[in-house]
Formats: C-alpha cells, structure tokens, sequence
C-alpha cells in the first residue's frame, strides 16, 4: 500500500480549523479553483456521513463515493466506498501546536487496481499531482480560516 503524508500549520486555534473542515459544503471550498467538483450527496461530517461528487480531470468525470469515520475535534477518516482507486483512506488530523497555531496532517494510504484499470487510478492520482492538489489546499485552508478567525 502507498502512502502519501502531507502536514501544513495554519494560524488559528484548533477549534476554528476543526470548526471549518466540519463545514457543509467544505468539499467544493477546498477544490482547486481550475478543477469542476460536482456534489450530489455531502452529509453533515458525522460517523458514519456520506460524500458523493464527481470530479472532473479535464473532460472525464471520475465519481467518488466515501465515507466518513473517527469523527472528532481533532480530525476524521474518509474512506473511498466507490471510485476509482483499489483502496483509499484519507485521515485528516488536526494537532494545536499551541493556542493560535494548529498542524493539519492530511494522511492517505491508497492502492491502485491492477491492469488497465490501475493505470486510469495511475495517470489520475500521481504523487507530483497530490503534491500539487494538497499545496493548493493548504493556501485555501490558511486563507479560508484566516478570514473567519478575524471576524
């Protein structure tokens, strides 16, 4: 199994970081401004909620159904129910480093198909391009929970 590890600080107690991923409607915020995220289920993050959506890689529609665990404070598990990849389990976590800093620790293990199917998961989830999706997110994340920290 692979494993991508990615961690950022944000400027913001750990309540506001948690206070903003357990947002509805969080999944079409943290999409990068050049990719089409269509949501057709997004519960509100409980154990157990539900997250269906279609991402659009250029003109192919790759959907994902997944489903949420470990719901708390200080993070949650999306697991991937249906999609593309063989395996993945995506653990947001959440660490105050103190009261007006907090780690994000985005920890995915994945597994691509074998054959031809693996490499469609192959081409569509490349480390450089989770690299690249994760970067933009944490610009998104810091700009995001800045702005509802200074209210």
């Amino acid at each position: 199994m692979k494993v991508f590890d990615f961690r950022f600080t944000v400027d913001a107690p750990l309540a506001a970081v948690s206070a903003f991923h357990h947002e509805p409607g969080i999944l079409k915020t943290l999409t990068p401004p050049l990719m089409i995220m269509q949501v057709h289920r997004f519960d509100p993050l409980a154990e157990g909620s539900i997250g269906e959506f279609t991402m659009w890689m250029g003109p192919i529609p790759v959907r994902w159904k997944a489903v949420h665990s470990n719901v708390s404070e200080t993070g949650f598990t999306d697991t991937q129910a249906e999609g593309p990849m063989k395996t993945w389990v995506h653990t947001h976590s959440f660490h105050a480093i103190n009261e007006n800093t907090t780690e994000v620790h985005e920890h995915i293990e994945f597994e691509h198909h074998s054959g031809l199917k693996g490499v469609w998961s192959r081409m569509l989830f490349p480390k450089p391009g989770l690299l690249a999706l994760f970067t933009i997110r944490k610009m998104i994340t810091r700009r995001e929970v800045g702005k509802r920290v200074a209210k």
